[in-house]
């Protein structure tokens, strides 16, 4: 079970300024994206963001918005309820094997959205580092359900590493620098 980039989709869910600023590891969120949005844009990997009811939760803060493709509004938690995230996984040519999830909050959206993506035979790789809830009980609590559900846990950082495979790649001192920043 490992991520090939041509495979894989970076799903960045509901990382939205209203519901970071109640959620303390909030900035630690956002660089875990924006590092791993940095190497996919690098790596051709496919990007999908979200955003759960954008009139109420706010929209993407922006550093982390120019790096994504236009998010698309949701109502419900699992980025799977939003059409076109659901077709962009459904439909994609190379098929989508897995994806990797990283935003807000883990028990919620990122949970719901891990467990359909189970559900529908893809792998759910969770950037442990990308994720975080409002309070630290729901946030471990969710990942160690995740994970008995079948869902991979791994940080950033493994992510990255896994996508170029090999210090030959021409990318690999770009991504080194995302590490090392």
């Amino acid at each position: 079970m490992r991520l090939e980039s041509t495979s894989t989709l970076l799903a960045v869910v509901d990382i939205q300024e209203r519901l970071l600023a109640a959620v303390p590891a909030g900035p630690r969120v956002v660089r875990g994206a924006m590092r791993l949005a940095a190497a996919a844009r690098l790596l051709d990997v496919r990007i999908a963001a979200t955003e759960q009811y954008p009139r109420g939760l706010g929209p993407t803060p922006a550093e982390l918005a120019a790096l994504l493709p236009g998010p698309s509004a949701k109502t419900a938690f699992s980025s799977c309820g939003c059409a076109p995230f659901a077709t962009l996984v459904d439909a994609s040519t190379p098929p989508i094997r897995a994806v990797v999830l990283c935003g807000l909050e883990t028990h919620v959206c990122i949970a719901q959205t891990a467990l359909d993506l189970l559900a529908r035979g893809i792998w759910a790789f969770i950037a442990v580092d990308g994720v975080a809830s409002r309070r630290d009980i729901d946030h471990d609590v969710a990942l160690r359900r995740l994970e008995s559900a079948g869902a991979v846990l791994t940080t950033t950082e493994a992510i990255l590493f896994e996508w170029l495979r090999d210090s030959a790649h021409p990318h690999f001192k770009a991504v080194q620098k995302l590490v090392l920043d």
